[in-house]
């Protein structure tokens, strides 16, 4: 009995009845995005910590990649037959989600969020309940982690500079835009002495911004592209009217010398640094990234004293968040939210841990502080979440609480995955700079883009 016990141990202490059911210990890889600030990621490392506590014979194989990279290295994974068992990203949603979804790539997790549907805003629920063309149904294929709108930002001592204070911001469509075009920019210009710029506008081909805030103009021209059931509308001259519109103002800003020249091939980070740099008074972004970058900064330690207090002033003084303007029909904007989703794929090895996993890390005790971490660039997909003190204390946060209060719609790509295509391709932009750089008339970059959306969006079952 002894030698038995004594041999046993040596067997254990050379690992050779590791894989035995007392001593194997369950796999789950989990692949996700590289938070943008620390708080979001010792958040996650925390879930996954409590995690794996609960579920001592599991171990998660966590591994983060930088946003550009996380697209590649999943596709590759996928098309080796190997992918993740979990995997988000911040992109997932506006480039290939739903595409997976109707391409029969993932699981049906309707097991996971079915008992938490009352916890969840339904807007933000809606984009995850995705059409699969094998199964010929729709169900939750994928998961909401957080959400992002539209925002503008400005400088306040650039504005005050130029003589102007916010009182006198107009509230209309065409006096707003037309303000810092033709008013801020020329008096900042005169009385500053530095060449800046009203509006960063962002024109890039390269750009999510540029297909968000573009899209953005056309919503404030009421344009609907597709129906609920996924069908085209672009061949309704109203529609085409309300796109012709929409361009002819996102372009116009550029075209009359309010934008950077460089604007036209910004990509993400252009519009935020040029604002950081104080070249452009007003960027509009589909988060407050901008004014999140310098609370980041006062409470960094490792900058100087001095910097500290500069972005500190720059947070809590001289940066304002705002909304849109009305539309130009006086009503008030709704803003289209894009809500980031994440995935478990039916070719997982691990698939009911990785449901498991989803579930526990939906809880809103792990994911509150997931996306409290990320200090306001992305809000709450649940109830609770939303109503949390963290969104009402501080002004930046307001105005997102605030816009999101007054209710959102989904992308196009949640009734037809096929607009994940034009977003990547960026017709959006690219139409722009038909009218820009190659001179073509905006009704006729209108028809090209209309054309093309058809013949990427318009055929068959959604």
């Amino acid at each position: 009995m002894k030698l038995r016990t004594v041999l046993a141990a040596a067997m254990v202490a050379a690992g050779l009845v590791a894989g035995s059911p007392a001593f194997a210990q369950e796999k789950l890889t989990v692949w996700w995005v590289k938070g943008f600030y620390k708080a979001e990621d010792d958040a996650l490392f925390e879930a996954i910590k409590k995690y794996e506590a609960r579920h001592k014979n599991v171990k998660i194989e966590l591994s983060q990649y930088p946003i550009q990279d996380m697209i590649p290295k999943t596709v590759a994974a996928l098309d080796s037959g190997n992918p993740p068992d979990v995997a988000y990203a911040d992109v997932y949603d506006f480039q290939v989600t739903a595409k997976w979804a109707y391409d029969d790539k993932l699981e049906d997790i309707s097991s996971v969020i079915d008992p938490l549907r009352a916890k969840f805003e339904p807007n933000a629920l809606s984009t995850t309940f995705l059409y699969d063309d094998a199964a010929k149904k729709r169900a939750y294929y994928a998961f909401p982690i957080k959400q992002q709108t539209m925002h503008i930002q400005y400088w306040k001592d650039m504005l005050a500079e130029a003589g102007f204070k916010d009182t006198d911001i107009p509230k209309d469509w065409k006096g707003y835009w037309s303000f810092w075009c033709d008013k801020v920019q020329p008096a900042y210009r005169q009385k500053s002495g530095q060449r800046g710029f009203g509006i960063g506008q962002p024109l890039g081909v390269d750009s999510s911004d540029s297909f968000f805030s573009f899209l953005t103009f056309m919503d404030a021209y009421n344009v609907k592209l597709v129906n609920d059931s996924g069908k085209l509308l672009v061949d309704d001259p109203a529609v085409k009217q309300g796109l012709v519109h929409a361009l002819s103002d996102y372009t116009s800003v550029y075209s009359k010398g309010c934008s950077p020249p460089s604007s036209t091939s910004w990509k993400d980070p252009d519009n935020n640094v040029a604002f950081h740099n104080k070249t452009t008074v007003l960027t509009h972004n589909a988060t407050i990234s901008i004014a999140a970058k310098w609370l980041d900064d006062m409470n960094n330690t490792t900058l100087t004293d001095a910097q500290r207090a500069q972005a500190k002033k720059n947070y809590t003084e001289l940066i304002a968040t705002a909304a849109f303007p009305n539309k130009p029909d006086g009503s008030k904007m709704v803003y289209r939210a894009a809500v980031k989703t994440g995935v478990v794929f039916k070719a997982a090895k691990n698939k009911q841990r990785a449901k498991e996993f989803v579930a526990f890390l939906l809880q809103e005790e792990n994911l509150t502080p997931y996306v409290e971490g990320s200090l306001g660039r992305w809000f709450p997909v649940t109830k609770a979440g939303q109503q949390s003190p963290f969104w009402k204390n501080d002004p930046h946060r307001l105005v997102v609480y605030n816009q999101f209060m007054n209710g959102t719609t989904p992308f196009e790509f949640t009734k037809n995955y096929r607009f994940t295509v034009l977003n990547n391709e960026n017709v959006w932009a690219k139409a722009a700079n038909r009218v820009l750089n190659e001179k073509v008339p905006v009704d006729k970059a209108v028809d090209e883009m209309i054309a093309r959306i058809k013949a990427v969006a318009g055929a068959g079952p959604q």
